[in-house]
């Protein structure tokens, strides 16, 4: 079966939805058996009031700007159809799941949770690998070697490219565990035979040679060793 994850990022007109704040933008990414697509979700939405001063600086989308945006109730069909069927990722997911079961009560629809597999959150899932440690987006992008340079001010779609990136970096290797205590009869059984000859070979730009050797840099620096990239494989 494949494995269907949908990240997922909103904007706020503020931090409690139980005071009458709403959203502004919602943001998604498909990613599908680990790799992200080009699939996206995005959307601003009319609040139909103002930002709060600490909102608007964190996100600096005003009102006025929202104005001629379409409303919750206007783009909910096509959040549902985006996210129907998939696991989804959400950094502090409690606030944003609280902000659209919120939005999703005012027009009569049920639950977030009804209309996706699941929800996983990955703050949760940052402090129970880095105990102790800061696990905002911003620290995981430097603790994985994501850049995020780009990032001026938060936005639904841009933070939720950021956490693909991260959480894809975060769970690596956790659907390989097994594979990695079999020894090479144990792998051939399970496996099968590796046909070297049915291996194509890729040529890769300078760019993509300088983006892969930051992503083991992060590796290296979080696992405080050398990669075995590095010191059992030669690349041509």
């Amino acid at each position: 079966m494949i494995s269907r994850l949908v990240v997922l990022d909103t904007e706020t007109t503020g931090l409690e939805a139980k005071d009458g704040h709403r959203i502004i933008e919602i943001g998604a990414i498909e990613i599908v058996s680990r790799r992200i697509t080009e699939r996206r979700f995005h959307q601003y939405v009319n609040p139909e009031r103002e930002c709060d001063e600490g909102a608007l600086a964190v996100h600096g989308i005003n009102r006025q700007f929202l104005e001629d945006k379409p409303k919750f109730c206007d783009i909910v069909d096509d959040l549902i159809a985006f996210v129907d069927g998939a696991e989804v990722i959400i950094h502090n997911a409690e606030f944003d799941v609280e902000f659209l079961d919120a939005e999703l009560a005012r027009i009569g629809r049920n639950r977030f949770t009804e209309y996706c597999m699941k929800i996983v959150c990955s703050l949760r899932h940052a402090r129970e690998q880095h105990p102790g440690k800061r696990n905002s987006l911003d620290a995981l992008c430097e603790r994985y070697a994501v850049s995020n340079a780009h990032r001026t001010l938060h936005g639904a779609l841009l933070d939720a490219g950021l956490l693909a990136d991260v959480f894809l970096a975060m769970t690596r290797g956790q659907d390989s565990l097994v594979i990695d205590v079999l020894d090479d009869d144990a792998l051939t059984a399970n496996f099968g035979p590796i046909d070297v000859a049915q291996l194509i070979a890729v040529a890769i730009s300078e760019q993509e040679m300088a983006a892969h050797e930051t992503l083991l840099d992060g590796i290296e620096r979080e696992a405080k060793r050398r990669t075995v990239w590095r010191t059992q494989i030669t690349v041509q």
